[in-house]
């Protein structure tokens, strides 16, 4: 059985869904030894997410953002954390909405993520900065 951790730094981002698969991906070369396991992927931070969507047009990405600041919209009034900004609440709320982690299969050395499914970064905040992200693959 094979174990490998790896802490890394995206590069910063604006707000936004981001596609990070080949990122993520060229950091972790040591999944090419791996015939059948897992990949978990998780982020550090509570103002960002991770998600598995399209990866071909941009326009899923761009629909996404649009659709998320609308069911959660800035400045509301009865947000209580507002000290950091005014994305600042609704980052948080769309964070727990979306999710910190991804696990995904690993088979003969690569993800195993459908034709169209790629790994998204949901960078919530307007100038969130480089996100801490900690990838765990096992397997034989």
């Amino acid at each position: 059985m094979i174990w490998h951790q790896k802490e890394i730094s995206l590069a910063a981002k604006g707000r936004g869904f981001h596609l990070v698969t080949d990122e993520i991906l060229k950091h972790i070369p040591e999944i090419k030894k791996i015939k059948i396991g897992t990949a978990h992927i998780f982020i550090k931070h509570t103002s960002a997410s991770l998600a598995i969507n399209e990866n071909a047009d941009p326009s899923v990405r761009i629909d996404l953002e649009t659709h998320f600041n609308k069911i959660i919209p800035e400045d509301m009034p009865y947000y209580q954390h507002n000290t950091e900004g005014s994305d600042d609440m609704p980052a948080h709320i769309k964070s727990v909405v979306i999710g910190s982690s991804l696990l995904i299969p690993i088979t003969n050395g690569r993800l195993n993520l459908g034709t169209w499914q790629g790994i998204y970064l949901c960078e919530h905040r307007d100038y969130g900065g480089q996100r801490k992200i900690v990838i765990t693959i096992s397997g034989e």
